[in-house]
């Protein structure tokens, strides 16, 4: 009796959707670069209201993770696997090794290719990154429509967005978006907010459901924001990194994101006292924060224009909106080694000035990740660490927040159990392997949800795995293994391997047998990459 039991359960997602319940649309909305503590229902001073209201009327995940790069975490997100197993084991460069090659292999199905059976329209905007020839492109990866930049980081303004070294290349579908469509008043995040728009509006005339990938280039460097937005912002940063750290790791206390037994992390040692700062060394630290939160409530406003149009089309109630960022704040500065000179010399520029190329560097990563360590590129809390936030009103209990840990591998399976689609086997007569992840549609419901024995982490030599309370860590080039205990030291300040070898020893072996499996290599034997690595 129990195993028929164990069977209806399975069945009952599936069994709705054919007896004539309407398939949910799902957007899945992703930020670039965005810190654990930048919106304002986590922490931060910077004006969120959609995004606080779809957290409060929703779901909040406070120990979710990415794969802490900008390409291993896309190919992760679209395939339910972990990178290395899709051809995206360290970024777009092209290497020898399959796991590394660069570019989503046949092996795996994204979560356009998996929906599509289904009856669903599948739209994207924004960055793809996880291929950059033709053959790789969003519509030859299931994808009907699309608008975006196909690279990583580049300018947000027209007329043509530029990028150090290399020319962007921006597509309509299937096609190369010239200079000649674009023009002076060209953003990029309103530009992709304006094509997702379309598609959503084509898609009502046929009555389908439809999966839209909403991928921002916001808030990677360069800092870049409309003038409008930056006034909002000019002086509120004048109080300094470290007064702003507490301010938000109080605001994150007091709402739950953070428990009260969770420490604050040091400042990060490559930043000195902010008053030792010059009075023009402020301002121009003022000038880049205030332009980057003005990157982000853009955004934020963006997202609104989308909940405008689903509420108009009468589809608010049945869709599904899922947030995240693709990994932490980025530490990265623009220098004269990797960077033309005319680019480096325009990083010397306020950030305010729409000429400008700069990045906000430990200095701003350092309160966007608040209350971690380390950055974007590191397996550190502060690396992998993204708020996570779902809505819909007839499929996710409102005022909910969850502290179980959860990946990116687990949104494919999401995305399945909401549409009653099944996970392929096989794809264009290619075996796919099969996804690790594990939907997380109980929680939206406020049901119990099993979660994962482990999590998993690798990129560029740096390691980790989570189970359970405990996180084993590993910084490349130094490969000393550190254990911490998450229940009460998140911020990963005391290393316990000494005191618990037993539990570090049995936690390498669960990484070692998971890096085999998952086709990791050691970073020190892969061969030269040729391409990009932003």
């Amino acid at each position: 009796m129990k195993k028929h039991l164990l069977f209806l359960f399975f069945l009952t997602p599936f069994m709705l959707v054919a007896q004539g319940q309407k398939k949910p649309n799902i957007i899945l909305i992703l930020a670039d670069d965005m810190g654990y503590s930048d919106i304002g229902c986590f922490g931060s001073e910077i004006q969120t209201p959609n995004l606080d209201e779809m957290a409060a009327k929703g779901l909040k995940m406070t120990q979710f993770y990415n794969a802490s790069r900008c390409c291993p975490t896309r190919a992760s997100l679209l395939t339910g696997l972990y990178q290395h197993q899709t051809g995206v084991g360290d970024m777009v460069n092209t290497r020898k090794e399959p796991a590394y090659q660069g570019y989503l292999n046949q092996n795996c199905v994204t979560i356009a290719e998996a929906l599509k059976p289904f009856g669903y329209q599948t739209f994207m905007a924004g960055k793809w990154h996880v291929g950059q020839a033709p053959e790789h492109w969003p519509t030859k990866r299931g994808f009907d429509r699309y608008f975006g930049l196909i690279d990583g980081a580049g300018s947000y303004f027209g007329p043509y967005p530029y990028r150090p070294k290399q020319k962007l290349t921006i597509a309509l579908d299937d096609k190369e978006f010239t200079s000649l469509n674009l023009n002076e008043n060209y953003y990029s995040t309103n530009a992709y907010t304006d094509y997702a728009l379309q598609f959503i509006e084509e898609n009502d005339k046929t009555k389908k459901p439809f999966f839209l990938y909403l991928a921002y280039q916001t808030p990677h460097w360069p800092l870049q924001a409309l003038p409008k937005d930056i006034a909002k912002y000019k002086g509120r940063y004048m109080q300094g990194w470290d007064k702003l750290r507490l301010a938000r790791f109080k605001k994150m206390q007091e709402t739950g994101i953070i428990p009260k037994s969770i420490k604050l992390s040091p400042r990060d040692s490559n930043l000195p006292e902010w008053n030792s700062l010059t009075q023009e060394e402020k301002i121009n630290w003022d000038d880049k924060m205030a332009v980057y939160a003005a990157m982000i409530d853009c955004m934020d406003q963006n997202i609104g224009k989308i909940r405008k149009k689903l509420k108009e089309l009468g589809q608010d109630k049945n869709t599904v909106l899922m947030f995240l960022s693709d990994n932490g704040a980025s530490s990265e500065t623009i220098n004269p080694n990797g960077f033309l000179p005319e680019i480096f010399r325009s990083s010397k520029k306020l950030a305010s000035d729409p000429s400008s190329f700069t990045a906000y560097g430990f200095e701003g990563a350092n309160v966007s990740n608040t209350p971690f360590r380390l950055f974007k590129h590191w397996e550190y809390e502060g690396g992998t660490s993204t708020p996570f936030i779902a809505y819909g009103p007839e499929f996710i209990k409102p005022g909910t927040t969850s502290s179980k840990p959860a990946h990116i591998i687990d949104i494919m399976s999401t995305c399945l159990n909401l549409a009653g689609a099944k996970y392929p086997s096989t794809y264009k007569e290619q075996k796919i392997k099969q996804t690790v992840g594990v939907s997380l549609v109980p929680l939206f419901k406020g049901q119990n949800w099993s979660g994962h024995e482990a999590l998993f982490f690798e990129h560029e030599g740096n390691r980790a795995v989570r189970q359970g309370n405990w996180k084993l860590v590993s910084n490349y080039p130094d490969n000393e293994w550190h254990l911490f205990n998450m229940a009460n030291d998140r911020t990963e300040l005391h290393d316990l391997s000494k005191a618990q070898p037993r539990k570090v020893q049995e936690m390498i072996i669960l990484y070692e047998n998971w890096a085999q499996k998952a086709d990791v290599i050691s970073f020190d034997k892969l061969t030269t990459k040729k391409g990009e690595g932003f």
